[in-house]
């Protein structure tokens, strides 16, 4: 529902494409304007792929991931602009299904090394702070 294929589109072969997906066009010009999606592709809900690139076998488009340029075999991207996120996978097998498009794993993902930066963060302080509370009972006592 509510996914926009251009009229020179191609899609693949067992492609996830999830809802609000736009493969669209950049101009109005005749010819091929719209992106051409290879096989075993999984698309992210609310991702724009826009004019006539190709996304290679076995890539990966996060969620709401905008995607003006080629995405070679095997590459996920995320963000807008799309960037990638990882090495490169081989496209020849059929990956392990990724729902919306982006990996789990926490060592690739920035958000999540973020939130483990301020985890860690968070524990020292609150050992400095029990630290403190100590030496401040100690002092009154």
């Amino acid at each position: 529902m509510g996914v926009v294929i251009g009229e020179t589109a191609e899609v693949g072969d067992d492609v996830y494409m999830y809802h609000q997906v736009t493969l669209g066009g950049t101009s109005l010009s005749q010819g091929k304007r719209h992106p051409t999606i290879g096989s075993n592709v999984v698309i992210g809900a609310g991702a724009k792929v826009l004019g006539p690139i190709l996304v290679g076998d076995g890539a990966r488009i996060g969620a709401n991931a905008v995607v003006l340029s080629d995405v070679p075999m095997g590459e996920t991207v995320v963000g807008i602009p799309a960037r990638p996120v990882e090495k490169q996978r081989p496209a020849t097998a059929r990956p392990a299904f990724t729902p919306y498009g982006t990996p789990c794993d926490e060592e690739l993902d920035p958000v999540a090394k973020a939130l483990e930066a301020m985890r860690t963060e968070l524990a020292e302080v609150e050992r400095q702070l029990a630290r403190l509370e100590e030496s401040r009972r100690r002092e009154q006592a």
